[in-house]
C-alpha cells in the first residue's frame, strides 16, 4: 500500500511538473499552445463534446461535468493547456436551455422575444440590435458564450417549416435585419452563429435534399444576406448547413465555406457544423478540408477520424493547425475564458418590457375598416382555441422554455376587456383535455413536441354557440393559428383553413355584423396564410405573428392604440400557396406506398432527395411584380392608424455610393412611424431583371400629427449589380436607373431617376449546377 501511494504521489507529482512546463493559453501565446498540443488533443479540440451541455466525451479528456443544462453543446475543455470548455445555446429568439435542473430547486426560465419574422416585420434595425442586447445578456448571465442564431435562410416558399425563425423571402432585408441582430447580441461579450449556411429551404430530409440552382440565384438570393451579415457585423461563428448545394453537401464544399465565405468575403471566424455528427456518406477528413473548424455536437469517432486522417496525410497538419488556430482564436475571446462570473439571474422584468414593445412594432395591421382602435369596448366573445393557448414561438430548437406566455383573455383583461363567461369557459375546458390527450398520444418520434407549445386543434363552433353570445358581447375577437418547426414543413392543407375554421369565422361574421357588432381577426402564426377566401368577413385583421411572451399584452397593445401598428409584411402574401412558383418542386404530402416504391428502385423522389429551384431569381415580390400576378397582400404593405405623405425624393451619386432622401409627413391625426422602402428599377441590358429590386430602406421615429422627417439612406454601386454566371462576374449597367420610394412593393409614392455608370466585379466560379434546370422565363 505504501509503495502504491508513493508511486501515486510521484505520478501526481511529474503529471503538475509537467502542467506546470505546458503553455497556459492567453490571447498572445496561441501560436505556443499549437506546438504544444498533442495531435489527439488537437483533434478533440475539433469535434464538440456532445449535446445537451457536457464538456466532452470523457474518453480522452477524463471526466466531463455537464455545466449549462439543456445547453446545445460545447468546446471541449484541455486544462493542460489552460484551455476552458465553452458553451453554445440554442436560439435564435432567446436562450434555449433547460428551465429547471436536476436536484436544483431554483428555475432557468429565459425570456421569449418575438420570432424572426415578427422582427424583421419592424424594418427597424434599430428596435432589433436593441433585442439583440437583451438576448445577448441573457445568453451571457446563462453562463452561455454563443447563441445559435439568428435564422437567415430565404422564405423560398410559404411551406417552409423554419420562416418563422427566419427573416424574409428577401436578401436585403434578411442580411441587414441579421447584422443588426448580431450586433446587439455580440455586444455584450458573447458570440452568435448565424445559420444555415447555406440554402437550407426546406426541413424535409434536410439532412439530404440537394437544392439545385443557379449561380445567378445563389449570388443574387441565398448568399447575399450572408454576406451583408457577415461584412457589416463579423459574427464569432457561422453554421454550415446539412444540405447538399448542386450536388455538394455544403458541410464538404471548401467553395462555399472557404472560397466564398473566407477569401471573398473576409470572414475570420469559426464555421462550426449544423448538429449531425458522424456522417456515413461524408468523410470527417473531407468536412475540415471545407473549412469547418467544429464538428458538432461530436463524438468520439470524429476524434479517431482526424487523428487517422492526419497519420494518413489524408490532412495535412497545416489544415488541421489553421483550424486549430481559429477554434483558439474563438475561446479566448469568451466569456468562459475571461472568467466572468454569470449570475444565472438575468433581467426578466426588463426583458419582458422589451418583448412587450417590440413585437408591437413588428405586427401588421392587414385590415381596418376604422374599427381600431378600439373604443368603449367593454366584454368581447372570444373565439378560437389560440385565444386561449396563444402561441409565443415556434417548435424544435428555436423554441425558448419561458416563464409565461400571456394569451389574449389575459391581455384582455389587462385593458379592462372582460370575456363572455360561457364561451371562455368552453374553451378552458377543452384546453385542459386537450393538452392532457396530446400527452397520451404523442408519438415518441414527435420529439419537437417537447421543445416549444404545440397547437391544439380547433374545435367546431355552432351557430347556437354563436347566437348565444350576441347579446352579451359589444364584439368578436377570432384568434387563427398555425404552429410549425424545427424537422417538419408545413403542408397545403394547412396553409389553407380547416373546414372547422371556416365555418367559425362564417357563423360568427354573419351573427355578429348581421348585429352591427365588429368581427376581429388575430393571426397568431409564424408564417404565410391563406386570407383571401375569408377575409371580407372580418372588419379588422392583425397578424400578430409569435410574438413572445407578453404576446397576449402586446395584442392588447395595439387593439387599444397604445402602440400604434407599424410592422409591414416581409414575404408576399398569394392569394393560393399554388400561386408562388417554388410550389411545385417544394415537398408535399406523398403515400407512404409511393414513398417505398420509389425509394426500392433506387430513384430520387423530387422534394425530398432533390428540390430544383426552377423559379431562379423570381422569389417571392420579384416573381409576383415581375409577372404582374394578384396577390392577397404585397411585400412590404401594412396599414397604420394615422397616413403619411412622401415628398422631395433625392438620388445623389457620389463616385461609387448612392445617397437617397424623401421627407415623410405624418398627415394624419395619431402619432405613428412609417417604414420606407426604396426599390430600384434597373436600366435594360444583357441580363433579364425582376420589375424592381428591394435597394434600401428606413424607418421613422414617432412622428406626431403634422411632423414631418426626412430619411437618409445610401447605396453602393455594387448593390445595384446583377450576376453574370456566364463570367462569373457582378454587372451594374450604365444607363438611367428609376428609385421608387414606397410604401410597400406595389405602393409607390415617389420616384427619382438617375444615371449611372456601370462596373464589373470578377469572382470565383464555383458550386456550378450540375443538373438540368427548366427555368422560369421572363
Amino acid at each position: 500500500m505504501a509503495a502504491i501511494g508513493i508511486a501515486g504521489a510521484l505520478a501526481c507529482g511529474l503529471q503538475a511538473q509537467a502542467q506546470e512546463k505546458a503553455p497556459q493559453l492567453r490571447a498572445d501565446n496561441i501560436e505556443e499552445v499549437i506546438k504544444a498540443m498533442t495531435l489527439e488533443e488537437k483533434a478533440q479540440l475539433l469535434t464538440g463534446g456532445g449535446n445537451d451541455g457536457f464538456t466532452g466525451s470523457g474518453a480522452m479528456m477524463g471526466h466531463q461535468e455537464k455545466i449549462v443544462a439543456g445547453a446545445a453543446g460545447i468546446t471541449v475543455a484541455i486544462p493542460r493547456l489552460g484551455i476552458p470548455a465553452t458553451v453554445m445555446c440554442d436560439g435564435p429568439a432567446g436562450v434555449h436551455i433547460d428551465a429547471t435542473r436536476k436536484n436544483d430547486s431554483k428555475t432557468y426560465y429565459a425570456t421569449g422575444f418575438p420570432i424572426g419574422t415578427c422582427l424583421a416585420s419592424s424594418w427597424n434595425t434599430q428596435l432589433v440590435e436593441e433585442v439583440g442586447k437583451a438576448i445577448g445578456n441573457e445568453v451571457l448571465e446563462y453562463g452561455c458564450d454563443v447563441i445559435l442564431g439568428p435564422g437567415m435562410n430565404l422564405h423560398r416558399n410559404p411551406l417552409g417549416g423554419r420562416n418563422f425563425e427566419y427573416y424574409s423571402e428577401d436578401p436585403i432585408l434578411t442580411g441587414e435585419m441579421a447584422a443588426a441582430y448580431i450586433n446587439g447580441v455580440q455586444s455584450q461579450g458573447v458570440g452568435t452563429s448565424p445559420k444555415h449556411f447555406a440554402v437550407n429551404s426546406q426541413e424535409t430530409y434536410r439532412t439530404k435534399v440537394d437544392e439545385q440552382l443557379t449561380q445567378r440565384a445563389l449570388r443574387e438570393l441565398y448568399l447575399k444576406g450572408f454576406e451583408i451579415m457577415v461584412k457589416k457585423s463579423k459574427p464569432w461563428t457561422v453554421m454550415s448547413a446539412y444540405n447538399h448545394i448542386n450536388g455538394e453537401y455544403c458541410q464538404k464544399s471548401y467553395s462555399l465555406l472557404t472560397t466564398i465565405l473566407r477569401d471573398e468575403w473576409g470572414f475570420d471566424g469559426i464555421v462550426e457544423t449544423d448538429w449531425i455528427g458522424k456522417r456515413n456518406d461524408l468523410p470527417t477528413a473531407d468536412e475540415i478540408k471545407a473549412g469547418n473548424d467544429l464538428l458538432t455536437p461530436g463524438y468520439p469517432a470524429q476524434v479517431q477520424d482526424i487523428i487517422e486522417g492526419v497519420k494518413n496525410k489524408v490532412i495535412s497538419t497545416e489544415e488541421l493547425d489553421k483550424c486549430v488556430r481559429r477554434v483558439l482564436q474563438y475561446i479566448v475571446r469568451t466569456p468562459r475564458f475571461k472568467g466572468y462570473k454569470f449570475s444565472n439571474k438575468p433581467n426578466m422584468k426588463a426583458n419582458a418590457e422589451i418583448t412587450r414593445q417590440s413585437s408591437t412594432e413588428g405586427m401588421v395591421l392587414l385590415k381596418n375598416d376604422n374599427v381600431l382602435p378600439i373604443r368603449d369596448l367593454k366584454t368581447v366573445a372570444l373565439f378560437g382555441v389560440c385565444s386561449y393557448d396563444f402561441l409565443s414561438g415556434g417548435l424544435g430548437s428555436g423554441c425558448v422554455n419561458v416563464p409565461y406566455v400571456v394569451n389574449m383573455i389575459e391581455g384582455l383583461k389587462n385593458i379592462g376587456v372582460t370575456t363572455t363567461p360561457t364561451l371562455t369557459n368552453i374553451y378552458q375546458k377543452y384546453i385542459e383535455y386537450a393538452k392532457a390527450k396530446l400527452q397520451a398520444d404523442k408519438n415518441p418520434r414527435m420529439w419537437f413536441l417537447n421543445q416549444g407549445q404545440p397547437k391544439l386543434e380547433e374545435i367546431e363552433i355552432t351557430e347556437r354557440c354563436v347566437q348565444h353570445e350576441i347579446n352579451e358581447a359589444d364584439a368578436a375577437i377570432i384568434t387563427i393559428a398555425r404552429q410549425a418547426g424545427e424537422g417538419m414543413d408545413r403542408s397545403l392543407s394547412e396553409f389553407n383553413l380547416t373546414q372547422d375554421e371556416m365555418n367559425m369565422l362564417r357563423r360568427v361574421s354573419d351573427a355578429f355584423r348581421g348585429a352591427g357588432k365588429p368581427v376581429i381577426v388575430i393571426l397568431n402564426s409564424g408564417s404565410v396564410m391563406e386570407t383571401a377566401s375569408w377575409r371580407d368577413w372580418a372588419d379588422a385583421i392583425l397578424i400578430a405573428w409569435q410574438p413572445g411572451q407578453e404576446g397576449g399584452n402586446s395584442v392588447a397593445d395595439v387593439l387599444t392604440g397604445k402602440a400604434n401598428p407599424s410592422g409591414k409584411l416581409t414575404m408576399t402574401w398569394p392569394i393560393a400557396c399554388t400561386d408562388n412558383p417554388s410550389t411545385k418542386n417544394f415537398p408535399q404530402e406523398i403515400d407512404t406506398y409511393t414513398l417505398q416504391d420509389l425509394q426500392v428502385w433506387g430513384r430520387p423522389v423530387q422534394g425530398l432527395d432533390y428540390s430544383k429551384h426552377e423559379e431562379d431569381i423570381y422569389v417571392g415580390y420579384r416573381y409576383f411584380d415581375t409577372f404582374d400576378r394578384n396577390v392577397a397582400y404585397p411585400f412590404g404593405y401594412g396599414l397604420s392608424y394615422t397616413t403619411f405623405e412622401y415628398s422631395k425624393p433625392s438620388v445623389k451619386v457620389s463616385g461609387d455610393n448612392i445617397q437617397l432622401t424623401i421627407t415623410v409627413k405624418n398627415t394624419g391625426s395619431t402619432a405613428g412611424k412609417e417604414a420606407v422602402q426604396v426599390y430600384v428599377k434597373a436600366p435594360a441590358g444583357k441580363l433579364k431583371k425582376p420589375e424592381h429590386e428591394l435597394k434600401a430602406f428606413a424607418k421613422t421615429k414617432m412622428l406626431k400629427p403634422g411632423e414631418s422627417e426626412t430619411l437618409k439612406m445610401q447605396v453602393n454601386k455594387r448593390d445595384l449589380a446583377s450576376f453574370d454566371d456566364t463570367q462569373s462576374q457582378w454587372v451594374a449597367e450604365d444607363g438611367k436607373y428609376t428609385f421608387q420610394f414606397a410604401a410597400s412593393s406595389r405602393d409607390i409614392r415617389a420616384t427619382a431617376e438617375t444615371n449611372i455608370s456601370g462596373m464589373t466585379e470578377k469572382v470565383n466560379s464555383v458550386l456550378k449546377p450540375t443538373a438540368k434546370l427548366n427555368l422560369i422565363d421572363n
